[in-house]
């Protein structure tokens, strides 16, 4: 696979920010699916970012396990397997283009969303959402992370707006997205997006994911929860404003 110096920078530092989603700023990890989408078109980027993305799942299950808030995996996990079976068909009959505004689109709206409610006079306690909310956000969840690998940021609107705080929110996407990622492969590798050349530029890319992990994990000892919750959301939009342009 011959890429040009700009091109290795950009897969690089793709792979860097993957380990730094999987330990730190969720909204991270669509950022290194858009700059893989520069080098590569849109779909195989798909394939390629996968693997760097369970690496990091592994390293983050194995540092953050213990924080684990169970109930929100289950709760969303059965609708976002969904999710994925409607996102491996329409993938073969939709075009790059289509794909990344619409996914985009959906990201912009959710963060605008979230601040919105963030910025609403409530209750200390607010009422829980309801449960539909769940089903719709694991459905598009789903979709999105099989198209284009870009959940990551729905999840941390969603996870957000539960007010989870900063440890458990980690500890619960870590579990959440190794059981997520794991459960795509044999779709990704169905319609040819995972393949033996792929995984050999993975394994180039593994020092980069582990490097961006361990920047994580120092940087989630730094950082106040208000801030770690504005990180998140920025960097999700970004994300999504990434996507559509």
């Amino acid at each position: 696979m011959i890429l040009s110096t700009l091109q290795w920078l950009c897969v690089v530092m793709g792979a860097v920010l993957a380990g730094l989603a999987k330990t730190a700023i969720g909204g991270l990890g669509a950022i290194a699916v858009a700059l893989f989408a520069f080098v590569f078109p849109s779909k195989q980027a798909s394939g390629l970012v996968l693997p760097l993305l369970i690496f990091g799942d592994f390293i983050a299950v194995f540092a953050y396990r213990r924080h684990t808030q169970w109930r929100y995996v289950w709760k969303l996990f059965p609708w976002t397997a969904i999710g994925v079976v409607i996102g491996y068909v329409a993938l073969g009959r939709m075009g790059d283009h289509t794909a990344r505004v619409l996914i985009g689109g959906i990201i912009l709206a959710l963060a605008a969303l979230s601040l919105w409610r963030r910025a609403t006079p409530r209750p200390e306690r607010a009422p829980p959402m309801h449960f539909s909310v769940a089903i719709g956000v694991g459905i598009l969840a789903g979709f999105v992370t099989l198209v284009a690998n870009a959940a990551g940021a729905l999840m941390a609107i969603y996870l957000v707006a539960m007010r989870l705080p900063k440890m458990e929110y980690i500890g619960t996407t870590a579990v959440f997205f190794l059981l997520l990622n794991l459960f795509k492969v044999p779709f990704m590798a169905s319609l040819g997006l995972i393949t033996a050349d792929s995984f050999r530029l993975n394994l180039l890319l593994l020092p980069a994911v582990l490097l961006g992990a361990a920047l994580g994990r120092w940087l989630l000892t730094r950082i106040e929860q208000s801030m770690f919750d504005n990180l998140v959301l920025a960097m999700s939009a970004l994300a999504g404003l990434l996507l559509v342009l």
